[in-house]
């Protein structure tokens, strides 16, 4: 076999594990998403319904999902290059806007269900754009 042709053997081989990498890591694409979907029911839900039955639902609720979110994370073979930091951009901003959002919903517009539902849309914006980024790397 010629220096080429071992060279070529060896890209092809690569190429093929990072193919299969690369496949096997659309899991985060996914849980990002469902993170944004879950948010679009957890914003209403903290702002709308009042009350200690409305914070326990909402809080054990969110708690449930998180908690499941993160062991199906936990059990996964392959982790993206660059998972911590484009994670923790995704979740950071994510906790801006919820906080923001729980501030004025709570205080100033309270019980305005076209804030809840824009403030629901700019807490799911941080993990759909995550996953978004990610599903046109992979």
């Amino acid at each position: 076999m010629t220096e080429q042709a071992a060279a070529a053997a060896a890209l092809k081989g690569i190429a093929r594990i990072e193919a299969g990498t690369r496949q096997r890591s659309r899991w985060l694409t996914g849980c990002l998403w469902a993170f944004a979907g879950w948010q679009l029911l957890l914003v209403p839900t903290v702002l709308l319904w009042h009350g200690r039955t409305g914070t326990l639902v909402s809080t054990v609720a969110n708690a449930a999902v998180v908690t499941a979110l993160s062991a199906f994370t936990m059990r996964q073979p392959v982790v993206p290059r660059g998972h911590g930091r484009r994670h923790l951009g995704a979740i950071g901003a994510w906790a801006a806007a919820y906080a923001l959002s729980l501030a004025l919903g709570l205080t100033v517009f309270t019980d305005n269900t076209a804030f809840v539902a824009a403030a629901a849309l700019l807490c799911a914006l941080p993990p759909a754009a995550a996953a978004w980024r990610e599903a046109r790397a992979a």
